[in-house]
């Protein structure tokens, strides 16, 4: 065991980087070069990346709905079997942070900003185009409901949960580097401290990088046609960047700051904001409303889950499905290495029980009720006959959530509050992703340089900008979506290398146990016979 934290920390400094060389130097090269031919070839990448992802949906798609359910079961199994109780850190470890604030920087990190637009748009898509229901009915709406929570829920954080649990168990209980590599030591041994495993985390940082790149840059597009939309402020380009480096300033700040000061602190101010929001929005919206249909919603998407989270329009037919569910399934599995390493990083001294039902079950719940009172009031708005939610969506999904707010009392306030929450949102997304990548090109390291975590902020920053100004956004991210496919076969096999490492671990507190009762025994024993031997 020694053997290899020495190795994970023996990385030597090049050119005054304590950088992980192979992983540190390729990425950087590929970034640049990917950036270059991403702009040249536009056009042409974006229709390859196009068809990639349509052809994988199409032959694949079964595969990708087997897969997350397999996530989910595994990981659902893992917290409720003998592994439950055995602590991350082993067993005197205790949590770094406190759990509220975990919980904040696991939603932070996770998929809060993308709630903010999809919680209304998604719903109300889905009504206009369910699935099976007939169009703009009582049924279409509770279908909208079902799959929205199917695609930001259990679902979803299932697969970050394996990630993060994989990830966080062979660093912090085996002593091995917080990079992607050491969950594949049970099959590779040594060799992912080679050339194996700086490929892997190559892929990691790549895909980690591009996906925050394409995201912010496609947020911040967003941003700027919501300040557009509220205060008339020209949504353009120049607006755009202008957010980009205002953004990238403040997650470098918090970078440099670290976890404890930076991410945390960020990310319990997002959670309050986000937590003023939602108190707004019940108190002046229909607020009996929101708390009937949550429990209907929730008890409508239990009763259908089997059904809708294993169906694949094998009798249907159509492509409702590739351009909702296998993207989404494709977007998630593709963020895993990112969410997962950032959750493993704060996450230390939990029990796997704690781990996966906090990681799991209050996120889902959490993101369900956010659902509903944004989802569910836009709907009951339209069923009423409110038609401009709707129009919004079908014209600009970035000013759904400032159209809904113009039927609202205060409606200047809820659309100031909810700017500075999409912003907040973006930051510690931003920052989070920095320290992921830093990790990753550092050989594990948790707390790396400050330079080293300047570098990756800006440069994040720097790729969502140059992709904003030439263009290439949309190609990069189906690219990003696109490399779903070969991240779920990854991930079956972390479920066998992660059960393979918790049976050992388990195995290892069995022996120990007994050899403690053996050793109890025989001292029991042995004062027996002393007091025999002394009558």
């Amino acid at each position: 065991m020694s053997q290899k934290v020495t190795r994970s920390d023996e990385k030597k400094s090049i050119f005054g980087l304590e950088v992980n060389g192979p992983v540190f130097f390729t990425s950087t090269i590929l970034i640049v070069l990917g950036i270059i031919l991403t702009l040249v070839f536009e056009d042409s990448a974006k229709d390859f990346f196009n068809e990639t992802q349509n052809q994988i949906a199409e032959w694949g798609g079964w595969f990708f709905v087997l897969s997350v359910n397999v996530f989910l079961i595994f990981v659902l199994f893992v917290a409720f079997s003998k592994f439950g109780k055995i602590r991350l850190g082993g067993k005197d470890a205790e949590p770094e942070f406190k759990t509220v604030s975990w919980f904040s920087m696991l939603f932070s990190a996770g998929m809060g900003i993308g709630l903010l637009f999809w919680s209304i748009a998604e719903p109300i898509t889905h009504f206009a185009t369910p699935p099976s229901a007939d169009a703009n009915t009582i049924e279409a709406a509770k279908e909208a409901m079902n799959f929205t929570f199917l695609h930001w829920g259990f679902h979803a954080w299932g697969i970050y949960a394996l990630v993060g649990l994989a990830l966080a168990f062979f660093t912090y209980s085996r002593g091995l580097p917080l990079t992607i590599r050491s969950v594949f030591y049970p099959f590779f041994g040594d060799k992912i401290y080679g050339i194996l495993g700086d490929i892997i985390d190559i892929f990691a940082v790549l895909a980690t990088l591009f996906g925050l790149a394409t995201s912010l840059g496609l947020g911040v597009q967003q941003v700027a046609a919501g300040l557009e939309h509220v205060f008339e402020i020209s949504g353009g380009k120049t607006t755009q960047v202008l957010l980009i480096g205002g953004i990238t300033l403040v997650a470098t700040i918090s970078v440099v700051l670290g976890v404890d000061k930076g991410v945390k602190v960020l990310s319990e101010w997002n959670i309050r904001i986000a937590v003023v929001l939602l108190v707004l929005v019940l108190i002046l919206g229909p607020t009996l409303f929101i708390f009937e249909s949550y429990l209907e919603n929730v008890g409508n998407y239990f009763s259908s889950v089997v059904e809708i989270s294993t169906w694949n329009e094998s009798f249907t037919g159509g492509d409702w499905q590739n351009d909702w569910t296998l993207f989404y399934w494709g977007w998630w599995i593709a963020w895993s290495p990112f969410v997962g390493t950032f959750i493993a990083r704060v996450s230390k001294g939990r029990t796997v029980k704690e781990f996966i039902l906090g990681v799991l079950v209050v996120p889902s719940l959490i993101t369900f009720f956010w659902i509903t009172a944004f989802g569910s009031s836009a709907l009951d708005l339209v069923m009423n006959g409110n038609d401009t939610i709707m129009q919004a969506v079908d014209d600009d999904v970035a000013t759904a959530l400032f159209v809904f707010f113009e039927d609202f009392p205060l409606a200047t306030v809820l659309n100031i509050v909810g700017i500075i929450l999409i912003i907040g949102f973006f930051i510690t997304s931003s920052d989070s992703g920095s320290l992921v990548i830093d990790s990753l090109t550092s050989g594990g390291k948790i707390e790396a340089p400050v330079g080293q975590r300047i570098f990756w902020a800006v440069t994040e920053g720097a790729v969502a900008a140059v992709l904003l100004i030439g263009g290439g956004l949309g190609a990069l991210q189906t690219a990003s979506i696109a490399t779903g496919l070969p991240f779920a076969l990854i991930l079956l096999i972390m479920c066998y290398s992660l059960y393979k490492g918790l049976s050992d671990e388990v195995k290892k507190h069995e022996k120990k146990k007994e050899t403690q009762q053996k050793e109890d025994y025989e001292k029991i024993v042995g004062k027996i016979i002393q007091k025999r031997n002394k009558k």
